[in-house]
């Protein structure tokens, strides 16, 4: 069968290169073509088709493309989300070189997520990193400074990543995934810190916030989906028995993002903090889920439920989040405006771009109706379930905030003010890309089994998302963020640009490898001065021995001090006529064992 034959990453990573070299119009149709191909390839492909008998560095048995319960989902809404990607790019301007890198990132992301051994995964995963700096970099400006720290922070989190695979490796002898995950403390734990850098751990976030407000409106909405989610599923991929410490690094990241995004006037660095409290989310989900694929735990029910919650998550985050850059995207394209201190009253002016706000705002809120309130549900409801109180009531504050952080953007930038530009709406191809991704948003939220149909784990779990409580915890959340709104809105409105960690280790790369460059420099020249020397005084050395003994023999003990015939110099400056050296074997001992040492060190 030609499916099974062909990755779907072949299928974009072949349009990529097309992208380029065809006329705009017609190389993003092909762009949309195949992205919306591999979305129903991933819909209707069996599991456990595969791809194997290839062979790495003539020992590795790998296999590139392996489809189960997990790939699938991943493979679909990665196919939609890009297809819709493509078509606002071409809407938006973006010249054909960024939407063939874009092309590029989805191709390898789908590269990862369709791999059936870690050696595979890792390769397209360090791709990954290549492709999304090349979308950053595209677009010049200040994106290169970001570009460049956002590829020195996934490098090493690439290569935490890759030593956790080579040291599992080691420990049980095969690159296969086995169901087992990262094995051994050590490897787990640089698993945990590399892919930490990805999905944005609290400590390893920064360059988020840093990089995704930097490049073209449209770039942004392709990176805002593939690097965290490709995370999140590596994750899981690596800790599918979960870990507790890893469910609390999720709901610190829940709560950290939101209350971070709370403080920001720039709309896409605000979206870029509320993908690191979303992605922990998921991350709590990842932790929350072990035994889930059947290796034992008294709260299996709990652990199944989380992780269906998970990629749930995942997949409507990734609709919402899309649908979010896409809208603010439409703001800065229409009003060249990125902070919501130089914009207001634009809901009068653009009514589809502020609907389809309103959606996306609502659904990454966890409101009732729209499609986050259900994944996310399934997540708080696990942790509630298994009494992790502390975990629970962080997701809860998580929620809060997230309510708050896009009540201020709706506020700021729709209702309150007025923007004194001539604006206009979205034209055909935003309004098609955001009025589809609106749609699907309220479609699994009001159908919730339509959701359910598609994830993991079907049959394994019940789960009622319309109850009394669910829906009365949901409208409290609202109601906390409104009222917490209505009190801190002279204050946010007024808060611009609050430094984050990155702002101390930027300072401290800078000035840090300003310190080690000047040491090594410094110390270089010292030893090149040392050598020059030293081969100068040896060159002298051997074209005045015996004078050269004279001149050492004054710093010598009178009892090896040598004797001279004629004690006094000749008159010419020269050297005595004749020389006696006296020594002990001792002395003798020392001296040659001093200059063979010299010898060696100059020599090595």
């Amino acid at each position: 069968m030609v499916l099974e034959s062909i990755p779907p990453f072949a299928i974009v990573l072949i349009a990529a290169v097309l992208v380029p070299v065809l006329p705009r119009r017609l190389g993003h149709a092909i762009g949309v073509l195949a992205t919306g191909s591999v979305a129903a390839i991933s819909l209707v492909i069996d599991e456990g088709t595969h791809l194997s008998g290839f062979e790495l560095f003539g020992t590795f048995d790998v296999v590139i493309y392996n489809v189960d319960q997990f790939s699938r989902l991943m493979g679909l809404i990665f196919g939609f989300i890009a297809a819709v990607a493509v078509l606002y790019s071409y809407a938006s301007d973006a010249d054909s070189i960024q939407t063939a890198f874009a092309l590029s990132y989805v191709g390898v992301s789908l590269g990862t997520v369709y791999a059936g051994d870690w050696l595979t995964l890792i390769f397209f995963w360090e791709l990954m990193a290549v492709t999304s700096t090349l979308l950053v970099w595209h677009y010049g400006g200040d994106a290169v400074r970001s570009g460049f720290r956002y590829a020195m922070l996934h490098g090493i989190g690439g290569s935490l990543f890759l030593a956790a695979i080579v040291w599992h490796y080691a420990n049980v002898g095969a690159v296969a995934f086995t169901g087992n995950g990262i094995t051994g403390t050590v490897p787990a734990t640089l698993a945990a810190i590399g892919i930490g850098v990805n999905v944005g751990f609290v400590g390893l976030h920064a360059w988020l916030p840093d990089t995704y407000p930097s490049p073209h409106l449209a770039a942004s909405v392709f990176l805002c989906v593939y690097t965290t989610k490709t995370g999140v599923y590596g994750m899981y991929r690596a800790f599918p028995d979960g870990h507790i410490w890893i469910a609390y690094m999720g709901g610190a990241m829940a709560v950290f993002g939101a209350f971070a995004a709370l403080l920001q006037s720039d709309m896409r660095r605000l979206l870029s903090y509320h993908i690191q409290s979303q992605v922990g989310y998921m991350i709590a989900g990842v932790g929350l889920a072990g035994g889930a694929i059947g290796h034992g735990g008294h709260d299996k029910y709990y652990d199944v439920l989380a992780a269906a919650g998970t990629f749930g998550h995942v997949f409507n985050h990734i609709l919402y989040k899309g649908l979010l850059f896409m809208t603010v995207g439409v703001i800065i394209y229409r009003t060249g405006q990125e902070s919501l201190d130089n914009i207001g009253g634009l809901g009068r002016k653009m009514p589809i771009t502020a609907i389809t706000f309103t959606i996306a705002a609502l659904s990454i809120a966890g409101f009732p109706g729209f499609n986050g309130f259900v994944s996310k549900g399934m997540i708080i409801g696990a942790a509630h379930k298994k009494h992790l109180d502390i975990l629970w009531y962080l997701l809860l504050l998580g929620g809060v905030g997230t309510f708050l952080s896009f009540i201020k953007l709706g506020y700021f930038a729709f209702i309150e003010g007025s923007y004194d530009g001539v604006v206009k709406d979205a034209n055909i191809g935003q309004s098609v890309s955001m009025v589809s991704v609106a749609g699907l948003c309220v479609l699994f939220g009001l159908r919730p089994t339509l959701l359910f149909e598609l994830l993991p784990f079907q049959g394994q779990y019940e789960y009622t998302t319309y109850t009394a409580s669910h829906i009365t915890e949901g409208l409290v959340l609202a109601g906390a963020g409104a009222i917490g709104f209505a009190v801190l809105r002279g204050p946010l409105h007024h808060i611009g640009r609050v430094p984050d960690i990155d702002s101390l280790y930027n300072r401290g790369f800078f000035y840090g490898g300003r310190v080690l460059i000047v040491a090594v420099t410094e110390l270089y020249a010292f030893v090149d001065r040392v050598a020059v020397g030293l081969v100068r005084n040896s060159y002298w050395v051997g074209a005045n021995p015996t004078l050269a003994v004279a001149r050492t023999a004054r710093y010598l003990p009178q009892s090896v001090r040598p004797s001279w015939d004629d004690e006094q110099p000749q008159a010419d400056g020269g050297a005595p006529p004749r020389l006696y050296l006296r020594a002990g074997i001792g002395t003798s001992v020392l001296l040659l064992a001093t200059v063979l040492t010299i010898v060696l060190l100059v020599v090595l």
